[in-house]
């Protein structure tokens, strides 16, 4: 792969990153505290301020509207879009990392496992998912904390700098790398993900040439077919991968929270279950589906689309 080629996916990778990141923030904001043990919602005119993991389950913690509803009516709009600052920050360069180094993986693999096979696809999406979790951990950890950071209307709020400082002064280095075992554990997502949009990708490929045999395309109608159907590719990978490795998330954001008596990835995996049933590690799914959904179309049709026009 020439340095041009390189660039173009990093570019790619960032662009794609970013749309998607400030369209579904709303989302995220929501997922992060539906997965979280510490609960600062307000349900009917009682406020419940850091109940712990078992009163949660019994209690039955709200769903995602509710949880909509409750951010916007006691924190205002601006709440959702908490944590946005970092995301922004931190997902064009992960996400240009991430394509970067899959495809360059993609490509080196090739001479040594068969070329496009699910190996190649496999370990590259493994690779690259390890080299963007090690550089960008802790503008994650910070965009976490300021999700969970709820506060009422009127109050002031902690900003990514305060943020940085509280981390430092109270876990030292070593804090800001907090839930990085599970971002580990949830590359196994990324290569699920990526297995199954190449294998789509290259049926969508095969019938393009397919019809361009059959009958003389218009190019423009060929290209918006092209668009819709990656589009649809990378929305029918991720929803297969996220529902298979989602664990990883809640236990991703327990390990993040503050104070949090969750010390490690297998520790994590028990506790919640013991403490508040198996459901508790599919919490916050639904919105996290609803989100990633369109956040992955939008990633990575914007992310082919730019590769294509720079690649002209």
């Amino acid at each position: 792969m020439s340095q041009r080629d390189t660039l173009v996916h990093l570019f790619a990778g960032g662009c794609g990153g970013t749309v998607g990141a400030i369209l579904t923030c709303p989302l995220e904001v929501v997922k992060t505290r539906l997965q979280s043990s510490h609960v600062t919602f307000y349900i009917s005119e009682v406020q419940l301020s850091t109940v712990n993991g078992a009163s949660v389950a019994r209690m039955a913690p709200p769903g995602p509207l509710h949880c909509l509803k409750l951010i916007l009516e006691k924190e205002g709009p601006r709440s959702l879009f908490r944590g946005l600052g970092p995301n922004l920050v931190g997902v064009a360069p992960s996400r240009a990392i991430y394509f970067a180094s899959y495809s360059t993986a993609k490509e080196k693999l090739s001479g040594v496992f068969e070329p496009d096979s699910t190996q190649v696809h496999m370990v590259s999406a493994g690779l690259a998912g390890f080299t963007a979790i090690t550089a960008t951990n802790p503008i994650w950890l910070i965009k976490t904390r300021l999700q969970l950071d709820a506060r009422n209307c009127g109050e002031r709020r902690m900003n990514a700098f305060e943020c940085v400082r509280r981390v430092y002064q109270t876990e030292g280095w070593r804090g800001f790398y907090r839930g990085m075992s599970a971002s580990y554990a949830g590359i196994s997502e990324t290569v699920i993900h990526f297995v199954i949009y190449e294998s789509i990708k290259r049926k969508l490929m095969e019938s393009r040439a397919q019809a361009s045999m059959d009958q003389d395309e218009d190019e423009s109608v060929r290209d918006a077919s092209d668009f819709v159907g990656m589009m649809l590719a990378a929305a029918t990978s991720k929803t297969c991968a996220t529902s298979i490795a989602y664990p990883h998330e809640v236990i991703r954001t327990r390990l993040r929270e503050e104070g949090s008596r969750y010390r490690s990835f297998f520790q994590t995996l028990l506790t919640v279950p013991k403490e508040e049933g198996y459901r508790a590690l599919y919490r916050g799914l639904t919105t996290h589906l609803v989100r990633q959904i369109p956040n992955t179309a939008i990633m990575m049709s914007t992310y082919e689309m730019v590769v294509y026009l720079l690649q002209r």
